[in-house]
This record gives structure tokens, sequence and C-alpha cells, in this order.
């Protein structure tokens, strides 16, 4: 049996892509719409790997080089909830889970961009925190039995509107 000889990955992509452009004239309106949503959701989950795959490597570089000690622990310091709270897509990137300390609640993908939106809203961090506390308390209020929040200005809040930002990018 002969091994099947590697493709040179742009060759393989300019002939897809000469492939598609003989097709389009071939197709509908319909057709067109179509294969634009499903590009537009294969880029998307692209995007979303990628956070992935970085958010698992972040994850991997905190968990080696940070021990919590107890002292931290019990001061309860953003420090110690930060290295405690984490978000992570599936592997389908149909929803995205947020870890804290030994908990974590699944969001869908509407829930987590309007999540983003919120933590990457204008305004102070107190503001941002509480307009977080305001979604949580309307939309999800189970997430105050997994993340613990006392009232609107929670240093936790400012944690999770960070992690937020740093786990996701609003697009342009």
């Amino acid at each position: 049996m002969a091994k099947k000889p590697k493709t040179n990955p742009d060759t393989e992509q300019e002939s897809l892509a000469k492939e598609l452009k003989s097709l389009i004239p071939k197709l509908d309106s319909e057709g067109l719409a179509f294969l634009v949503e499903q590009a537009r959701v294969h880029l998307y989950n692209m995007q979303v790997d990628e956070l992935n795959r970085a958010a698992r490597a972040a994850n991997a570089a905190s968990a080696r080089s940070h021990s919590i000690t107890a002292k931290t622990r019990a001061k309860g310091k953003a420090a110690d909830i930060q290295d405690n709270m984490s978000i992570r897509g599936s592997e389908s990137g149909s929803s995205f889970y947020l870890f804290f300390r030994n908990s974590n609640i699944m969001f869908s993908r509407d829930e987590m961009t309007a999540l983003v939106k919120i933590a990457n809203g204008k305004g102070t961090d107190q503001e941002i925190g509480e307009r977080l506390y305001n979604w949580i308390n309307r939309e999800r209020k189970d997430v105050f039995a997994t993340v613990p929040l006392a009232n609107k200005f929670d240093e936790k809040l400012k944690t999770f509107a960070s992690v937020i930002k740093k786990s996701f990018k609003l697009r342009e």
C-alpha cells in the first residue's frame, strides 16, 4: 500500500477556493446566503477554538506557577478569587463554563455574549460590576449558588469582569 503524498495546505486551499469560485455562478441567492452563513459560523468556531487553546495554556501556566497559600485564602484577596475563577468553552462552542473554586455553571453562547458586552462596556469597575450583578439577578439567579455574591459591590464581580475580558474579545 503506497503512502498518500502530503499536500501543501496553501495548494489545497487554493484548489478549494478555485472550485468554490467555479460553483458560485451556479448557485441561487438562497444557496449563496447559506454558504456565507456557514462561513461566518465556521470563522466564529475557529476563533472560539483559538480562545479555548489560549485559555487552556494560560490555565496550565497559572497552575504551574501559582501556589495559593493558606494565608491568602484566609484573607480572601482578589488574587485568590482570580486563581479560582476561569471560563472555558465547550468543544462545540455552543456553551461556556464558569469555573469557581470546585464548582462550575454553564452559560449559552447568547448569555456569554451578553456578559462579554457588559464586561467590556463603558464605566468604572464598580459600574460594570453593578451591571453584571443586575444581569445575573435578572437572568440567571442560579449563578449565586455557584459564585456567592454579597451585593453589587462584591470584589468577585470585578474579578468576573476581568476573567471575561481576558477570555473574550469584542468583535468590531
